[in-house]
């Protein structure tokens, strides 16, 4: 199954973990670490109370929104502001509609920001990889395609008990996107 279908199939709690997995992969971009986004995943896991979730983004807001902006070349430009959109679109409630919105968005965005980052050029559209053509795409965007894929059928098959899968999934990538912003870092000195 695509990607596409996936989050067009996803419940509620899979679009949120779909849309949140892929901004805390790029977090890095923001400044922020491997705690920043933790509240808003234990919010996940509350099966009780979804209306906690908006005052939590807020403060992942302000925090991140204090944190500074990773500099360099144009692409990296573009990345940051690819991931500061995904966390400013972010819904405040955790509704499926506007979850769906934001889940998609949030792909989009991801697989673009790693393909700036990829040093192989692409130029396939984006969903056209997103819909299942794979061949061909640089390794850092491959594996990106593979990360959201994975959150989601995980999701899909496990319930709230695939969440802890979701997350080593995101914290992995979030680890790789960091080497690659710190190797161009280095590069550019």
């Amino acid at each position: 199954m695509s990607l596409v279908d996936l989050i067009a199939e996803a419940d509620d709690r899979g679009l949120a973990t779909s849309g949140l997995a892929c901004l805390d992969r790029c977090v890095p971009l923001l400044g922020g670490d491997d705690e920043t986004l933790r509240p808003l995943w234990g919010d996940l896991a509350d099966t009780s109370d979804a209306a906690s979730w908006g005052e939590l983004l807020e403060r992942v807001r302000a925090a991140l929104g204090s944190a500074g902006d990773v500099p360099g070349e144009a692409g990296d430009e573009e990345a940051v502001v690819l991931a500061r959109g995904m966390l400013e679109a972010a819904p405040a409630e955790r509704s499926a509609a506007a979850l769906r919105v934001w889940a998609d968005a949030c792909s989009v965005a991801s697989l673009r920001i790693h393909l700036l980052l990829d040093p192989a050029a692409d130029a396939s559209p984006i969903d056209v990889r997103r819909s299942g053509a794979t061949e061909g795409m640089p390794p850092l965007a491959a594996a990106e395609l593979r990360r959201q894929v994975t959150v989601l059928e995980v999701l899909a098959g496990h319930g709230a008990g695939g969440l802890r899968r979701a997350l080593e999934v995101s914290t992995e990538g979030r680890r790789v996107l960091r080497a690659v912003v710190s190797r161009r870092a280095r590069g550019r000195k």
